[in-house]
């Protein structure tokens, strides 16, 4: 395999809790340190690494030696915090063999959908990679409650991809990729190699973890592959445990489940919109607005609304949903959800008798919406 020939300029790795441990209840550090041989060969040949990892809550019950602890989040932030230190302190070890200093950042969605946080933790991560270092990205789960909390760390590294514009997001897991059917009750399943397209029907395939360590299955995976190919980012999906994944990946190698980039990737900010924001709640659209948006490429008006659910203010990130309760786009309203359940069904030119004001005929800006 020649690595001076390799395609990609940026990758970003992410490893569940079932490759760190290899289904035990404690780090693999053996394997770990094999990992770390594949990233290290990669950035001495020029290819840039990001590190997304899980296995803090593992780290910290190894070693506190496994305590009885009664399922709470505050424990769980315990554990997060003990193993925080223990697993960020593995990796510096590991990588130091092969020459090589990281950096950690601890990232919740706060971070992500505040739009200044948000390019704060872009310009570390770029000024990281500038200076030859490997950033360590894990979600801050000793201080992060579940309204500010990613969730899981593949879609936290598909947000990591959209923060440092990376080519390729590789999910490593217990797995060898997408299946067509559940491989561990069917032995008849076979790998899909090649994914163009995700739809409904691709979602019905994803199962959960197979070791119950993590908090990612499949469907997370497809839900930050979604993510990563609108901004144009290469996904694949591959066993952690795969001789070499990590290169045979980058080399183009027939390894796991490949997703092709979408061709025309958003803009910044439409990624922005798709990453960092969480919803706060949704307006259901008639017929005519749905197509409108997702056919002609136009703003979402009010006379287009039939349903607003929710509480939010001007600015907040909401779903476009059709009356079949189907997501159709995402994006930024310009009136709060009081002001729409009035205007809600009217012509724009009626915004604003029944308001007192406007903020102009488009509820939902077509530059601040992402159609799905």
């Amino acid at each position: 395999m020649n690595l001076s020939e390799i395609a990609y300029r940026r990758v970003v790795v992410k490893l569940g809790t079932s490759v760190l441990t290899s289904g035990s209840k404690q780090l693999d550090k053996a394997h770990m340190v094999e990992l770390a041989r594949q990233m290290a060969a990669l950035m001495k040949s020029g290819v840039e690494v990001v590190l997304c990892t899980s296995g803090a809550i593992a780290a910290g019950r190894e070693h506190l030696q496994y305590p009885t602890l009664p399922d709470t989040m505050a424990n769980k932030q315990l554990l997060a915090a003990v193993g925080q230190s223990q697993l960020i302190l593995a990796w510096a070890q590991l990588f130091s063999i092969y020459g090589l200093h990281v950096g950690q950042l601890l990232l919740t969605r706060a971070d992500l959908q505040d739009r200044e946080r948000y390019l704060n933790a872009r310009d570390t991560l770029n000024a990281l990679l500038a200076n030859n270092i490997v950033p360590i990205i894990n979600e801050n789960d000793a201080v992060a409650t579940n309204e500010i909390k990613v969730g899981d760390n593949d879609n936290l590294s598909a947000r990591a991809a959209l923060l440092c514009d990376a080519d390729l997001l590789i999910l490593l897991t217990d797995q060898k990729g997408l299946f067509d059917a559940d491989p561990r009750t069917n032995p008849n399943a076979k790998l899909i190699s090649q994914v163009v397209k995700i739809d409904d029907s691709l979602r019905m395939l994803a199962g959960g973890s197979v070791s119950g360590l993590g908090t990612g299955g499949m469907s997370t995976k497809l839900e930050a592959a979604d993510i990563a190919r609108r901004a144009g980012i290469e996904v694949v999906i591959a066993s952690g445990h795969h001789p070499d994944v990590i290169k045979k990946v980058v080399a183009k190698e027939s390894v796991g489940t490949h997703f092709s980039a979408i061709e025309n990737p958003l803009e910044s900010r439409k990624q922005w919109i798709l990453a960092g924001p969480a919803t706060q709640g949704s307006l259901v659209l008639d017929a005519g607005a749905v197509k409108a948006v997702t056919d002609k490429g136009r703003s979402l008006l009010s006379k287009g609304i039939v349903g607003v659910k929710g509480q939010f203010e001007r600015g907040a990130t909401l779903q476009l949903v059709d009356q079949q309760g189907k997501v159709i786009a995402k994006g930024m309203t310009r009136y709060c959800g009081q002001a729409l359940s009035l205007i809600a069904g009217k012509h724009s030119d009626e915004i604003e008798s029944v308001l007192g004001y406007d903020y102009g005929d488009a509820i939902v800006h077509r530059n601040d919406m992402v159609v799905l």
